[in-house]
C-alpha cells in the first residue's frame, strides 16, 4: 500500500498541491489497499479495485464492521466525503473519485431504509462493458473517473478536492 500511496502522492496529488494527511491503514481489506486519510480537508476512504478473471471491469469492496463485528455497507452518517478507488490495468492508471452523495444516490452507501452494498464493480474508460447493465453503470461512473496520463489535467483534480468544490 505504501508504494501505491507514494505513487499517487507524487504523480497526482503533489502537482495539484494536495497532501495526504492523517493516514490510517485499514485493519481489514489489505488486498484492496484499504485506508482512510485527509486530503486538503476532505475525508477520504480509499480502496484499490481488483481485476477478476471472468468479468469486465474491476471489483472493489466498500464495507466496515459494525459494533457486533459483522460486515456492513458504509452509511450516510459515516464521516467521509469521498470514496476514492484506484484502478490499474497494465500501464493504465486512474482513480474513481465518488462523492458520498453520488454513492447514496446509486444505492452503494446505505441511506434511510435502503441498505447499501458491500462491494461493486467499476468500469474505467479503457474497458468495454459486455452487457447493458454494465454499460449503464459505466456511463454514470465515468463522470467521476480520472485517468493519469503524461499530461494529466491536474487542475481538474485539484478543483475536485478543494474545499470550495
Amino acid at each position: 500500500m505504501e508504494d501505491l500511496l507514494n505513487f499517487i502522492q507524487t504523480h497526482l496529488y503533489e502537482p495539484c498541491h494536495l497532501k495526504i494527511e492523517a493516514l490510517k491503514p485499514g485493519s481489514e481489506g489489505k488486498e484492496y489497499h484499504a485506508c482512510e486519510f485527509e486530503l486538503n480537508g476532505s475525508r477520504i476512504i480509499s480502496r484499490t479495485a481488483r481485476i477478476t478473471p471472468k468479468k469486465t471491469g474491476q471489483f472493489v469492496t466498500c464495507w466496515k464492521r459494525d459494533k457486533d463485528g459483522i460486515t456492513t455497507p458504509f452509511c450516510e452518517h459515516d464521516t467521509f466525503d469521498y470514496l476514492v478507488i484506484n484502478i490499474r490495468k497494465e500501464d493504465a492508471f486512474g482513480q474513481f473519485v465518488f462523492p458520498k452523495s453520488a454513492l447514496i444516490d446509486k444505492g452503494i452507501v446505505s441511506a434511510r431504509e435502503k441498505e447499501g452494498k458491500r462491494g461493486f464493480r467499476v468500469y474505467p474508460a479503457w474497458d468495454i462493458p459486455g452487457n447493458k447493465q454494465a454499460e449503464k453503470t459505466q456511463k454514470w461512473q465515468l463522470d467521476y473517473f480520472y485517468q493519469l496520463e503524461e499530461t494529466a489535467n491536474t487542475g481538474t483534480l485539484f478543483k475536485l478536492y478543494s474545499n470550495s468544490y
